[in-house]
């Protein structure tokens, strides 16, 4: 059988009709061409948002921005632990003392002492600046802030969370916010683990050294064979305010005013919001660290109510 074919009618197209088709069809083909067999255009979705009490919270009133700005000048991971060893008690820094109206009472030797609790760290907005102890703050060596244990005197502190531990040398007081018993240098936090969490919670427990020097004491407090180290009178290096009438806020109260001076400097770092003069005055051997003066007692409890929720410490509104 032989099949004949014969062409398919055709219709008379106008040429601009023509022409468009065309566009369409190529359009439609590049189209294909550029998307995959089974494409899906992804879905975007909205990402979930950060609760405003999360952006604002500082941990322990310290600073996530407090670490190195640089090259570190020292290798934290051979750095060579401290070693507990018979120092001379530094008389000063172990004077009683009031911060935020809260009294401390630190040890004047060695003694034993173990708690649990929160510990943060501090690096370089103190870096170089002076502790309580008097000694230039390093945030590359092992060293520690303690509100009442000696100065100076040697603690082990342990990382309950991952079992991490390292002495650290007692040489500056601190933390005074409620929950934290310890402020250790970056490099202790290093060491334990937590730089990068700010926050941990630990074990510090006291290394008592076999015999203590003490020179606290007023007299007859050296161990035998020991000098006895006689404490010179403090004499302020900074100006001493005078006591004027007015609404103030006290954040402490020292008989040292090299502490007064020391704690003075560091509320100006951690509260650079502060706009009220932050004095100290000094009345019968007492230096006080107040903030003012205020217009009235509700602008003093306003800005009372801001440090507290920064530093979790209540100042003393005082009206003189």
């Amino acid at each position: 059988m032989q099949i004949h074919s014969r062409p398919l009618p055709s219709f008379p197209v106008d040429a601009g009709l023509r022409t468009a088709l065309a566009g369409v069809v190529v359009a439609l083909l590049t189209a294909c061409a550029e998307l995959p067999l089974g494409f899906n255009p992804p879905v975007v979705q909205k990402p979930a948002s950060i609760p405003t009490s999360l952006l604002l919270k500082k941990p322990g009133g310290f600073y996530t921005d407090d670490g190195p700005d640089g090259i570190i000048p020292v290798n934290l991971d051979s750095l060579s632990e401290q070693v507990p060893r018979l120092e001379p008690m530094n008389a000063q820094a172990n004077q009683p003392y009031s911060v935020f109206g809260r009294d401390y009472v630190p040890l004047v030797e060695p003694a034993p002492y173990k708690r649990q609790g929160t510990a943060s760290w501090y690096g370089r907005k103190f870096h170089g600046q002076r502790t309580s102890s008097g000694e230039i703050y390093d945030m590359y060596a092992l060293t520690a802030a303690h509100p009442t244990l000696p100065i100076p005197s040697y603690a082990r502190v342990l990382n309950l969370e991952n079992g991490n531990s390292v002495v650290v040398r007692i040489n500056d007081r601190g933390p005074f916010s409620s929950g934290r018993i310890m402020d250790v240098s970056y490099a202790a936090a290093y060491r334990l683990g937590f730089v990068q969490e700010a926050l941990a919670n630990v074990e510090v427990e006291s290394i008592v050294p076999p015999a203590t020097i003490n020179t606290a004491r007023p007299s007859g407090g050296a161990a035998a064979g020991a000098p006895e180290i006689k404490a010179e009178a403090s004499t302020p290096q900074f100006p001493i305010a005078a006591e004027r009438s007015g609404i103030y806020l006290q954040l402490g109260a020292f008989s040292n005013p090299a502490n007064a001076e020391n704690f003075s400097n560091r509320v100006r770092r951690e509260l650079d919001w502060l706009k009220q003069p932050l004095n100290v005055t000094g009345r019968n051997n007492l230096y006080r660290l107040q903030l003012g003066p205020f217009r009235d007692r509700a602008e003093a409890n306003a800005v009372s109510l801001k440090i507290r929720e920064a530093l979790e410490v209540k100042p003393v509104v005082i009206n003189k």
